[in-house]
């Protein structure tokens, strides 16, 4: 088990604002972090991280919490497994995991798989450099140029040629061959019993994830062999090949500090800029570039300019992700490399310098590539020809989101050629009409495929909660409590709940203000007036620190356990509050509280009226169960119930509840709470 003082080790060395960025794009806001929340689609920015409190919190969709529930929700994990995340990618040594802690089968099987593909980016890396078979791979590399630096940094390596090398070493060393064959690594035998290893004889590729895990490996063939020059790694649950970016990892500090990534198409072409000192390019990984590549790509900049090899694969590829990365809304442009160059083979001859300048000089906007590209293959000078390519142009157009910047493209589309405005404005029309419909019919069909997988589902198993056996449960009498509560992961954030704003209006005064606020409340209110169960606790947990004489404030709480660091950026964070240099410019403080303790006699009387719904609604209800004196009895109590609640309605907050500073020593005395009290005795005496 993994003891407070490491977690709270763990929070401290964490950069929650670091961790985010792998997700999120941030700009800085004041004393905060600002973007566009990860858990649902929206356009302005109302995600918000706070460095101080190192909490965050979306005012669009209600997420909120620590850098534990950050990794948790991206991540899909575990608790546990998201401290361990994080322990490992900031150098923090954890203890092993304790037998008799809970176990959790899906934390199990990723922790399981990233152990193996770990195991096996180590097994590769020492081939490349100690056996006699990987000479061939050291030659090639060192006939590329890569020097050991790079070799170590990227974790190259050489999966040996026999058939099953890796599949029987890491069975040796202990590692399940479960997680071996669900990481992609072995596959089972079709001519005996056993398995073989994916990838064999080839130079061996890491994939990362952001924070620097091994999630997928891809295999470059060496020599004349007739296969495929390149094998990836399957889906795994680990690794979304439509996501990742090869060197995402590596190059995302360096695309930041340009606002630009440089996208090529190969893993050695990366390899090649990184070490020539170009160290924001990256790659696809083995796939033709995705919506979600893209989109991670945006996390960290908002241009990107494609280079790809000049041969006409390339040449479609680069066209077929124009449209991907305007859809994006990103500022997209485009290199052509002299013909027979890659850029590989170009930084290598004549190096970092010119290749930037190329870059500076030659690349093009989407645009001005288009035409050129239509120009160059006589399509610009056939009137059809012409019309069509006109088409194209006015397709990808049509994907850029932000409408001033479609018309200036328009704008400048007419300049070359000669149409019109108004014609190529309505061209652009009817394109994106069919192509709002053609989404709308994309939307319906995969509606009805989930519709039918569920229908599937159901048929298949019509009990919805199966039980364990009795003799399981006598085994393990926990397993069956740890099944019902554990969370679902989930393909899309579910609607917020919702929490009485006079209760979260008391828990934020009582953290915001001294002592004297949380005596002033904790005199005139108690647990038990609380509806929401997480802020009943927190009441509770604010008034027995404030009695064992504990620190309370924000900070504290952010940093406590679950569910405080959630609670307190769904409390206390404001969308909308005036920046400190705002402050500092026209010399006032602004408060939201100009008056505290009237803001808290508000809340308390609007809990205590809701405090008095609920008991009269439970009242009632009981009347409903029994008859003669104890009907009778409940009668009287509702009756009662509703005179304190008119009484609490019409009278104003002085008359309710005295000032902190009058000196009256009387407080509040809540009647109808010793009627439920009361009533509850007579009950059990009963």
């Amino acid at each position: 088990m993994i003891s407070d003082d490491k977690k709270e080790e763990i929070r401290d060395a964490s950069d929650i604002v670091e961790v985010v960025s792998d997700y999120v794009k941030l700009k800085r806001s004041g004393s905060s972090y600002v973007g566009l929340c990860p858990f649902h689609s929206e356009n302005t920015p109302s995600f918000h991280v706070t460095p101080r409190l190192r909490i965050y919190k979306c005012f669009g969709c209600g997420a909120s919490g620590d850098i534990f529930n950050f990794v948790m929700e991206m991540e899909g994990v575990g608790f546990n497994e998201a401290v361990r995340s994080l322990a490992d990618r900031y150098q923090i040594s954890l203890p092993q995991e304790d037998e008799n802690e809970e176990y959790d089968e899906e934390h199990h099987l990723r922790e399981g798989i990233y152990h193996a593909l770990k195991y096996a980016g180590v097994f590769y890396y020492r081939n490349l450099k100690e056996t006699h078979e990987a000479e061939q791979a050291r030659q090639y590399l060192q006939k590329r140029g890569y020097t050991q630096e790079t070799i170590r940094k990227y974790g190259l390596g050489y999966a040996p040629s026999k058939g099953d090398a890796l599949y029987k070493a890491a069975v040796d060393t202990g590692i399940n061959e479960q997680y071996l064959q669900e990481a992609g690594l072995i596959k089972p035998s079709q001519r005996h019993e056993g398995y073989y290893d994916t990838f064999r004889g080839r130079l061996m590729f890491p994939i990362f994830n952001p924070s620097g895990k091994v999630i997928a490996f891809a295999g470059r063939i060496l020599g004349n062999e007739k296969s495929a020059k390149y094998i990836n790694s399957p889906q795994t649950p680990v690794y979304n090949k439509s996501k990742v970016v090869y060197a995402a990892n590596f190059a995302k500090h360096e695309i930041r500090r340009e606002n630009e990534a440089i996208l090529v198409e190969g893993y050695t072409d990366v390899l090649t800029l990184h070490q020539s000192g170009i160290k924001n390019a990256v790659a696809t990984s083995g796939t033709s570039l995705t919506a979600g590549q893209m989109k991670t790509l945006h996390r960290y900049g908002d241009a990107i300019t494609m280079i790809y090899d000049s041969d006409n694969a390339g040449q479609m590829a680069m066209i077929r992700g124009i449209n991907i990365t305007l859809a994006e809304g990103m500022d997209v442009r485009l290199l052509e490399l002299p013909e027979g160059e890659d850029p590989d083979s170009f930084v290598k001859q004549f190096g970092e310098d010119s290749f930037r300048e190329l870059k500076k000089e030659d690349s093009q906007d989407f645009l001005s590539f288009m035409i050129h590209k239509a120009q160059n293959d006589g399509r610009w000078d056939d009137p059809m020809g012409k019309k069509k390519a006109i088409t194209q142009i006015l397709g990808s157009i049509a994907e850029i989101p932000d409408p001033v910047t479609r018309e200036t493209f328009i704008q400048h589309l007419n300049q070359h050629a000669h149409v019109g405005d108004r014609a190529l404005l309505e061209e652009l029309s009817r394109i994106r009409s069919e192509k709002k419909e053609e989404k709308k019919r994309a939307r319906l069909r995969e509606k009805k495929w989930q519709e039918r997988q569920q229908r599937q589902q159901s048929q298949q198993a019509p009990v919805p909660h199966q039980v364990a056996p009795a003799e399981e449960r006598k085994t393990h009498p926990e397993k069956e409590t740890r099944e019902e509560a554990k969370p679902v992961a989930r393909k899309s954030r579910a609607v917020p709940r919702k929490r009485p704003n006079y209760e979260k209006e008391l828990i934020r005064l009582m953290l915001l203000y001294d002592d004297t606020m949380i005596d002033y409340i904790g005199s005139l209110c108690n647990e038990q007036q609380f509806e929401d169960s997480e802020l009943k606790a927190f009441y509770s947990d604010i008034i027995a620190c404030y009695k064992e004489d504990k620190k309370i404030t924000v900070e504290a709480y952010a940093n406590r356990e679950h569910p405080y660091p959630e609670l307190v950026g769904e409390i206390v964070l404001e969308q909308y509050s005036v920046s400190d240099r705002t402050s500092e410019k026209t010399g006032l403080i602004y408060k939201k509280d100009k008056n505290p303790f009237r803001t808290a006699k508000g809340a308390l009387k609007a809990l205590k009226i809701h405090y008095l719904d609920r008991l009269q609604a439970d009242l009632s209800q009981q009347s409903n169960e029994v008859e003669g004196e104890k009907r009778k009895k409940i009668m009287e109590m509702i009756k009662e119930v509703g005179r304190q609640r008119t009484i609490i309605q019409k009278s104003n907050l002085v008359d309710l509840f005295p000032d902190p500073d009058t000196g009256e020593e009387e407080k509040y005395n809540d009647r109808v709470f010793e009627y439920k009290m009361k009533h509850e005795r007579d009950n059990n005496d009963q």
